[in-house]
């Protein structure tokens, strides 16, 4: 369990779309935009670990039409996130009197929320990690869903607390960042990673 919990979290750590897009929400929304995203990436998260612990991720894995589809519409998605950051820059950019105070979530929530669980629920590579990480962690012999379930369940749980970490930190040295310059700057480096992001997993076989 402790090996599998250090592989975990540096799988975890490692930047990525969920990074990029809770470091964008938690400078334009706060800490609670930045909270709801990650609690988004967690449920997005949760529908893979639990495919790949039921064996339903080997089957879309194995499918190259629903394989493809998924890949397509991931990638459109990021994509898209990412020219809507781009865009966000140019007003950054400008300079508003409030800018270095994050936005009112408000009824923003549900769209934090959306978003963190779209990135990693229509991400294929996520499913394709985890049919090929979990099982590594599981004994060859006998009933392995129980532990599968327990192993999913405590990765979920690491994503959590490192991203609502992760989170409060961004939050906590808002008042910098959030300054017309600098959050132009990390927006356009978002949304270009995010772009990134999104042709690697189209290129992606």
């Amino acid at each position: 369990m402790l090996t599998f919990i250090v592989a975990a979290l540096i799988l975890i750590m490692i930047p990525g779309p969920d990074q990029a897009l809770i470091t964008r929400n938690a400078l334009v929304g706060g800490r609670t935009a930045g909270l709801y995203t990650t609690l988004g990436g967690m449920l997005g998260l949760s529908v893979h670990v639990s495919a790949a612990s039921l064996g339903v991720s080997s089957l879309l894995v194995a499918s190259a039409v629903a394989f493809t589809v998924l890949k397509a519409v991931g990638t459109l998605y990021l994509v898209w996130m990412g020219i809507a950051t781009l865009r966000a820059a140019r007003q950054s950019a400008k300079g508003a009197a409030d800018a270095t105070a994050p936005a009112a979530a408000g009824n923003n929530r549900l769209v934090y929320l959306r978003q963190g669980f779209l990135s990693n629920a229509l991400n294929p590579k996520v499913a394709l990690f985890f049919v090929t990480f979990l099982p590594q962690f599981l004994p060859a012999t006998g009933h392995t869903l129980g532990q599968a379930l327990v192993l999913s369940a405590v990765f979920v749980v690491l994503y959590l607390l490192w991203f609502s970490l992760y989170t409060v930190t961004v939050d906590r040295i808002g008042a910098f960042l959030r300054r017309p310059r600098v959050r132009s700057r990390i927006e356009r480096v978002t949304g270009a990673l995010l772009i990134g992001f999104g042709v690697r997993l189209a290129l992606m076989h």
